[in-house]
């Protein structure tokens, strides 16, 4: 008898060293399978994405380290893929950025971290910003995810888009 072929899972590890934010894991969970079943980037893999929830000292750290570059940030994201029947995507994302972000955009923090998470993934998926047509479109497609989770319209709230 053949062994059933097993359906790919995707699995979530938060890290929160910042406490100013509520997260749902449920929903955040929901967030990355749903990018990732969009997009089927993973092509029947398994996938394991972890999140660092870290305050603006500390992704000042990691955007120096890796990325030779001064000040704080959003989101930096790492895909750590090694092996052939599975995908590792590292997110380190900035809580104390998204709560700042969210009262002036008037949203919830866990909104906008939900757009900096969708954000560093689709940057794994192949997306760019680089250019404004590429920022264009990776933003609409941000939000047309967020929307369609119920988080509304975050990127592109205050544009009337």
């Amino acid at each position: 008898m053949e062994a059933a072929k097993q359906q790919p899972e995707t699995i979530v590890q938060i890290a929160k060293s910042f406490k100013g934010i509520e997260l749902s894991l449920p929903k955040l969970k929901k967030l990355v399978d749903t990018i990732c079943n969009c997009f089927n980037f993973s092509k029947g893999m398994d996938t394991i994405v972890s999140i660092a929830v870290v305050d603006d000292a500390e992704i000042r750290k990691v955007n120096k380290k890796f990325l030779n570059r001064n000040g704080s940030t959003d989101v930096i994201s790492f895909d750590l893929s090694e092996e052939k029947n599975q995908k590792l995507f590292e997110l380190v994302v900035n809580g104390e950025m998204a709560v700042r972000e969210a009262k002036q955009r008037g949203h919830s923090g866990e909104a906008e971290l939900a757009l900096y998470i969708t954000h560093g993934l689709l940057h794994n998926l192949g997306f760019d910003d680089s250019t404004q047509r590429q920022a264009k479109k990776m933003h609409d497609m941000e939000d047309k995810i967020l929307q369609q989770l119920g988080y509304g319209s975050i990127y592109n709230k205050n544009a009337g888009g």
